[in-house]
């Protein structure tokens, strides 16, 4: 028979089992909302972003064909050999209506200008934009353009080709309303009938206003990030960050927003990210990047668009679904309560909790449910129970614990706690694996201590075991945390360098640890200074194997050694100093054969 209390605490956790199902159910579709409202945003930044790049190359495209026409014209041909933009031209008249008429049609256009390849890129026609509306500039306002690189750059292009120039801020002299603005400039070549190039069209964009009108159907709480191919903002939220690398400053959109970096690197075409699961990177947005290539794919021209949108924003609808799931839990809990008071009867709460926590042994929440101050039947089996568990859990976290040991002395030096030998060789080959798939190197670096042996002769093996100690410090503060240094045996260490950037920085590391290692060490208050010697080998230039990469790095220390201590030596260089002994072995013993020759001749 049951007692009350027991019924009552049965009645309590199943109404609780409610609340509990209710809540997390309630929490999950709340989370889940949340996942899905950002990752459709994002979906939708990207399309945008997809799009608006697609816009930009399109109207770049669309400039470059304006070019094309202008310069196929033939009359342009003549103008550019023929004129020198002094006095009456019908030809260059008549181009100055179509000039202007391009200039009117295409607000965005602030210069379009027709330069020879004579006197020093003279330009013959050139119409600006300003305040008032066109502006013609003649006779001797026209400007020598020919020292600017999208005029001899274009000059260089064949017939038929589009020079697309780095984004920058106009500063050149007499731009009117250039002056100061973005600007990107499209050119192609003008030849004459024989195919020769005789001049250059040029076709100045005024690049916000281009943004502004492409940018014009996007939704009111969406901003745009622009950068060039080298990282600076040209379009930014924040003006005081657009163009800093013309005020002196500048700031890199992979600077700000880390995630982009791919992109400038050219390994990725487009990034997602947003404040709910990166709040570090985009704290309170929704961000979409991509990398757009315009003009010449040659010229590896390439803008990073980026739209963002407010996390509060998308999470509206996420918020009202919110209040309705807590309407929801609490109604579900009040049915819970009244559930649980007629079930109460027919479960019998101890028995569970005991079963639960034989299958949870190890649990300690399973623990603390048993009903371990019932004095009573059960109380005497739970507490037996619990001792039992206890004294199990004890053996085995001992068990775990010399395991544990065991295993970091096989693999670990026991003087210094380096990895030793045969966890250095499996990380070794792990790398050469990784390195192997990503076609990246790698190198190895074999330290040799230089004066061990008299520091060990002197002071004795303590002092000895010491200084191998603060050697291992020492090599671990030179080394950054990505590279792996471990001890051989003795006094020889050896350190993985990994990744792209193993075969520039293997010298300069090497050249770090011979500095801290001849910087002087104070074991038991003797001053003394170690030294290292050190062999360089890397792969795969010198070897495609780990034992190989070994003895290659350790023949390399003992070169090292032998041309004199505190140095170090790649092993490539220890190859070539062979082959060159070789040959001097060669031609030695050539020249004595032909000596011998030359003496036998008169015996004979």
């Amino acid at each position: 028979m049951i007692r009350p209390g027991l019924t009552f605490k049965l009645s309590v956790l199943l109404a609780c089992i409610g609340v509990l199902a209710s809540g997390a159910t309630g929490y999950y579709a709340y989370r889940a909302n949340r996942t899905m409202l950002v990752n459709e945003a994002e979906r939708s930044l990207l399309t945008s972003t997809e799009l608006l790049g697609q816009r930009f190359s399109t109207s770049i495209d669309d400039v470059a064909a304006d070019a094309l026409v202008l310069a196929s014209m033939p009359s342009t041909a003549e103008v550019a050999q023929t004129d020198d933009g002094i006095g009456p031209n019908v030809a260059r008249e008549r181009l100055a209506q179509v000039y202007s008429s391009f200039m009117v049609h295409h607000p965005e256009y602030l210069q379009v200008r027709l330069i020879t390849r004579q006197h020093y890129g003279l330009e013959l026609v050139r119409f600006d934009r300003d305040a008032d509306g066109l502006v013609r500039v003649e006779g001797n306002k026209l400007q020598e353009k020919g020292q600017f690189a999208y005029v001899f750059d274009t000059l260089a292009f064949s017939p038929g080709r589009i020079y697309t120039s780095p984004i920058s801020v106009n500063h050149e002299y007499g731009t009117h309303a250039a002056e100061g603005k973005p600007t990107l400039r499209v050119g192609t070549p003008v030849s004459n009938a024989n195919g020769a190039v005789v001049g250059v069209i040029v076709i100045d964009i005024d690049l916000a206003g281009l943004f502004k009108r492409l940018q014009s159907d996007l939704p009111s709480d969406y901003q745009v990030y622009l950068a060039n191919e080298w990282g600076d903002f040209l379009v930014n939220p924040d003006v005081s960050k657009t163009f800093g690398f013309d005020r002196g400053r500048r700031v890199l959109m992979q600077d700000s927003f880390s995630v982009t970096k791919p992109l400038f690197e050219q390994t990725q075409s487009e990034v997602l990210v947003n404040g709910l699961g990166r709040p570090r990177q985009a704290a309170g947005q929704v961000l979409a990047f991509v990398r757009r290539p315009f003009g010449d794919l040659e010229g590896n021209r390439f803008i990073v668009l980026g739209l963002a949108k407010p996390l509060e924003d998308v999470l509206s609808g996420a918020n009202l679904l919110g209040n309705r799931i807590v309407r929801m839990v609490l109604i579900f809990s009040v049915l819970a309560l009244f559930l649980a008071v007629l079930f109460a009867r027919a479960l019998t709460k101890p028995l569970h909790i005991l079963a639960y926590a034989a299958t949870h042994l190890f649990a300690e929440h399973a623990m603390e449910t048993l009903p371990l101050k019932r004095t009573d039947e059960i109380g005497v089996l739970a507490r037996c129970f619990d001792r039992l568990r206890r004294e199990i859990k004890s053996q085995m976290d001992v068990l775990h614990t010399k395991q544990r040991e065991l295993v970091h002395l096989a693999t670990h030096d026991v003087l210094t706690g380096l990895p030793n030998r045969v966890l250095f060789m499996e990380k070794l080959e792990s790398a050469i694996d990784e390195a192997t798939r990503r076609e990246e190197g790698l190198a190895v670096l074999f330290v040799d201590l230089d004066r061990f042996k008299q520091i060990n002769d002197q002071f004795g093996h303590a002092v000895g075991d010491k200084v191998l100690v603060a050697v291992a410090r020492r090599l671990k503060q030179v080394l950054c945390s990505a590279d792996v240094v471990a001890r051989l045996g003795g006094d020889e260490f050896i350190v993985l360098i990994e990744g792209p950037r193993s075969a520039e920085a293997a010298p300069a590391i090497a050249s770090r640890i011979m500095a801290t290692l001849n910087e002087e060490l104070r074991v038991d208050g003797q001053g003394m200074t170690v030294g290292a010697s050190i062999g360089i080998s890397q792969f795969p230039d010198d070897s495609g194997t780990a034992e190989e990469l070994l003895l290659n790095a350790d023949a390399a220390m003992y070169a090292a050694k032998s041309g004199g201590r505190c140095a170090y030596m790649r092993y490539h260089v220890v190859l070539e100093m062979r082959r060159r002994e070789q040959l001097e072995q060669a031609h030695a013993q050539a020249d004595v054969g032909v000596t011998e020759g030359r003496e036998a001749k008169p015996t004979a």
